[in-house]
């Protein structure tokens, strides 16, 4: 039995909506019928679209409280109401503590979890004034539940966005649900400053129980389902969206060791 999500009539913003794990967001919302909005700093290099239409952009920096309020008040006056925000802005450069001082490791913290903070309390004063509510999705990452080393500020920050939104949850509802996905790697046009060449990534995807990368499409596809009534009773939940996380890595060693010494045996 196929089962069809119809988003039409909902209006949906998505943070960092232009490229990568963000656009696909945005195209899988569009997909399902949603009026989509797109916001970045600076705008995309090409619209995002799917299914024959197009996700508008409005420019912001959520690490403003006044834009970010201006936004959502925009959003509001042009489309009439705003029933889903996908918190998906985000992100770091590979930096080790030591490598980097105070000041940077603060604008990590402050991208990847008070920027979403921010824009979730704009909506949430529009959202609040609906008779349906809303949803709210903060884009998360294992990051945030494992040691990230060369990411520690961006680990730390994507762990309290998962504490925050199941405040935010409980302190919000009934009318206002808010979900975390727990990403694990997605493979986008920057998967190779990450992971190198196609050998490389392959590399990486064969460490994933599933066997491959994320493709942006599968987080749109969650975002999708948390913003839609089949997930009218899914509140201060974490969605682990990641292929099965990582094969542990103890086990190679142990399976090495123990082929090593098969081989060696007389």
């Amino acid at each position: 039995m196929s089962v069809t999500i119809d988003l039409s009539g909902s209006v949906a913003v998505v943070t960092g909506g232009t490229r990568g794990v963000g656009a696909g967001i945005a195209r899988a919302l569009l997909e399902a019928g949603a009026e989509v909005v797109t916001c970045a700093r600076r705008p995309p290099d090409r619209p995002v679209e799917a299914a024959g239409r197009t996700a508008r952009f409005l420019p912001a920096d959520l690490r403003d409280p006044d834009a970010a309020d201006a936004l959502f008040r925009r959003v509001r006056d042009d489309h009439g109401r705003i029933d889903s925000l996908v918190n998906n802005a985000g992100g770091t450069p590979f930096r080790l503590l030591g490598d980097g001082d105070a000041a940077f490791h603060a604008r990590v913290v402050e991208l990847n979890l008070l920027a979403p903070l921010t824009a979730s309390l704009a909506a949430y004063e529009v959202m609040r004034r609906q008779p349906d509510g809303g949803s709210i999705t903060m884009v998360g990452s294992v990051s945030g539940t494992r040691p990230s080393p060369g990411s520690a500020a961006y680990g730390a920050a994507k762990a309290g966005l998962e504490n925050l939104a199941r405040s935010m949850a409980v302190e919000w509802a009934p009318l206002v649900r808010v979900n975390t996905l727990v990403l694990g790697m997605v493979r986008t046009e920057l998967s190779h400053l990450h992971y190198g060449d196609e050998d490389g990534i392959a590399a990486v995807a064969r460490t994933v129980p599933l066997g491959r990368l994320a493709d942006p499409a599968d987080i749109g596809d969650a975002c999708v389902f948390l913003a839609s009534g089949r997930a009218r009773y899914v509140t201060g939940a974490a969605l682990h969206v990641h292929g099965g996380g990582e094969r542990p890595a103890f086990l190679g060693a142990a399976t090495a060791n123990h082929t090593e010494k098969r081989g060696t045996r007389p």
